[in-house]
């Protein structure tokens, strides 16, 4: 299976943010959408990734609030991305790896969609769904000893 896959099923509706608009504002958006993370674009590149995980960052660094905060001094300046080619078992890893809960997903310099660790494990879980109804089908249908068994002819 492969992230194209993932994309497919879940739309292509993309969230972005500029690098220099305010924290809180960005901050709204996520709350807005219900959306864990928004993907920072600047001229048209993929500049960062600004997760929940940034934003508390910055409010523990803060005292508790965004305060004047832009984007650009929160977000992950080194976001890990795919491509819709990867293959979900590399995603894995590579999200495992990274404690990554948001991947771009990048098509050259275009972004083509973001997944998330959620995405992944509804996919790998709908997967083998599918496969052990196939199985359970298979077995029900298994013939039963009589008739696998060969007549004897007198």
């Amino acid at each position: 299976m492969k992230v194209s896959d993932i994309l497919r099923v879940k739309g292509n509706t993309l969230y972005t943010v500029g690098p220099d608009e305010p924290l809180g504002r960005a901050v709204e958006v996520m709350a807005e959408k219900d959306i864990g993370s928004l993907v920072v674009m600047e001229h048209g590149d993929l500049v960062g990734m600004l997760t929940f995980r940034e934003v508390i960052l910055c409010i523990v660094k803060n005292g508790g609030s965004v305060g004047n905060t832009r984007v650009r001094s929160a977000m992950d300046d080194h976001p890990l991305t795919c491509t819709s080619e990867t293959e979900l078992d590399e995603v894995r890893r590579m999200m495992l790896e990274r404690h990554a809960r948001y991947m771009p997903v990048m098509d050259r310099r275009m972004l083509m969609g973001v997944i998330s660790f959620y995405d992944v494990a509804k996919a790998v879980v709908d997967s083998q769904n599918f496969e052990n109804r196939m199985l359970k089908a298979y077995i029900r249908d298994w013939p039963s000893s009589e008739d696998a068994q060969p007549t004897a002819r007198l």
